[in-house]
């Protein structure tokens, strides 16, 4: 596997990589020198500078990841890679506390004037009365976003005696509280806060969000902090709020363009006393660059070595300890989807059905669904596909994917994991399956109950009558064949009635002997399928 730098990472981190990897450092890359490169690694990691855009996204015909030593992604086109199959990985948990302390050292920067006061004491003045500052105690801290960064705010401003209201849509009150927040709507925070804190991504719906009105609606003595991500602000109204005192001050660590050359805000003098800026410093530790790198690290080797990824973060939303039970009913999942693919009229299903029995029906399903789409689709697909993008393939290919469960466990089962594919007639419509001592195995093909470790390389399914001599006349061949045969199993609803064996095999049996097998052995349908990918 080859991994490539393209920006500045701590040692810690290039370090682990080179001990499992091939790697290239090599910073400051031009747009065209990147997608002239990049289809020869694997993976890409990057910080900020860097973009990995759709081109480069393309470009990339052996990428797996792309890494983030960092929290926030918007320089990387996650959309182009989900569609490709690759992984988007970052760091979110190594600078939390970094940036939590910087949003902090900005609002106290602020509030005793610190910029100003240390340059006139080095200018030679001891002007103490234009310095004059105010205290944080009793004031209101509003947090726009109280996710990892904003939590970590929150928990350390309780000490310095601060009221707390928080914005943020996809938490409730019980989770607010525990940080010592109430959760108010955004105008109601924007009116009542002494001091606004941004903590939320940059997206389409969260561009420009600080915008002339929502400054309007702000406290004329209220400051304004951003460390998360500088498209969050309207600049240029800001520079006019500040210069029309519709707010007191603001410090930004985050700028929409960085450097922030063309910004109003540094071509208006006149306001540069009610600003503090820093040059994207929030991550800026010695700690957190480090734990940042070698995050990213671990997790750009979880990728590359087929281990699910813990802050992918296009990826199904599931906690370490749910991938630990989910685990292995995932790749049962998916080697289900991928065996019933191609027991099929290849691209025919139009829905799949998937039934959850047992235990494993009472909690999320996501990462269980989007494991049995991939496999589906990885039977004809030309596209990689993997859990990253497998619902969305899903959609643009129009299957649609129903979800059934009852926490009533089937008879003989704890679990079991049952896919339909309705598409109007056919041999091989359904699969069940379950765990034995934590591995896979088929519980059910159709009506037809049978036990089969999925652990061979190869399957043979037919459908035949049962009668003397069909299993004798089938191994027969085979062995002629060379074809060694690893397990076998016979389903039957009555003697003598309509019967289905399942073969599993070393090695695949030519399309000339399965005609042959066919014939000879009067099986109505035989139809093989891979296990090895």
């Amino acid at each position: 596997m080859h991994v490539l730098i393209c920006d500045p990472i701590a040692s810690a981190g290039e370090t682990l990589l080179r001990h499992h990897t091939a790697v290239d450092v090599r910073h400051g890359l031009g747009k065209d020198q990147l997608l002239a490169c990049i289809g020869d690694y694997e993976a890409v990691i990057v910080r900020s500078q860097t973009r990995i855009d759709a081109d480069v996204i393309e470009a990339g015909r052996r990428l797996r990841v792309v890494g983030r030593a960092g929290v926030g992604v918007d320089n990387i086109d996650v959309e182009a890679a989900s569609r490709r199959g690759i992984v988007v990985v970052n760091a979110p948990n190594a600078v939390v506390v970094a940036a939590a302390e910087h949003t902090i050292a900005l609002m106290l920067a602020m509030a005793r004037r610190l910029p100003t006061a240390d340059k006139v004491v080095k200018a030679g003045e001891w002007s103490r009365y234009r310095h004059v500052g105010t205290e944080l105690r009793g004031k209101t801290l509003g947090l726009v976003g109280l996710g990892h960064v904003g939590a970590a705010v929150a928990q350390r401003v309780q000490a310095m005696q601060m009221n707390l209201i928080a914005y943020d849509p996809f938490v409730g009150a019980d989770y607010a509280a525990k940080y010592g927040a109430r959760l108010v709507s955004l105008d109601e925070l924007l009116a009542e806060a002494d001091v606004v804190s941004l903590h939320i991504p940059l997206t389409s719906e969260t561009a420009g969000l600080i915008n002339s009105e929502r400054l309007a609606r702000m406290k004329p003595t209220a400051f304004l902090i951003n460390c998360a991500r500088g498209g969050l602000v309207d600049e240029t109204a800001l520079c006019h709020a500040l210069k029309d005192q519709q707010i007191a001050m603001a410090g930004l660590d985050v700028f929409a363009e960085e450097p922030p050359v063309n910004s109003p805000l540094l071509a208006d003098r006149s306001i540069h006393d009610r600003l503090v800026l820093t040059p994207h410093l929030g991550a800026s530790t010695v700690e957190a660059q480090e734990d940042a790198a070698v995050e990213v690290a671990e997790q750009v080797l979880a990728v590359l070595s087929g281990v699910f990824a813990r802050t992918a973060v296009n990826a199904p939303a599931i906690s370490p300890e749910i991938v630990g039970r989910l685990g292995p009913y995932a790749a049962l999942a998916e080697r289900m989807g991928y065996v019933l693919a191609q027991l099929g009229e290849k691209g025919s299903a139009k829905e799949l059905e998937i039934t959850y029995q047992g235990e494993i029906a009472e909690g999320d399903t996501t990462f269980l669904k989007a494991s049995a789409v991939a496999g589906w689709l990885r039977a004809a697909s030309p596209e990689h596909v993997n859990v990253m993008n497998a619902l969305m393939l899903a959609r643009n290919r129009d299957l649609q994917v129903v979800e059934r469960r009852t926490s009533t466990p089937a008879e003989g089962y704890t679990t079991l994991i049952t896919i339909r594919a309705l598409d109007g007639e056919r041999f091989f419509s359904s699969l069940s399956g379950t765990l034995h001592h934590g591995q896979p195995y088929l519980a059910g093909v159709n009506d037809y109950l049978v036990d089969v470790a999925l652990s061979a390389n190869y399957f043979l399914f037919c459908y035949h009558t049962d009668r003397p001599g069909v299993i004798g006349k089938i191994g027969s061949l085979l062995g002629q064949a060379d074809v060694n045969i690893a397990s076998m199993q016979v389903g039957r609803l009555t003697p003598r009635g309509e019967a289905l064996m399942v073969l599993g095999l070393d090695e695949p049996a030519p399309e000339e002997l399965l005609r042959k097998i066919i014939e000879v052995a009067d099986l109505r349908v035989a139809r093989q399928v891979r296990i090895a990918h």
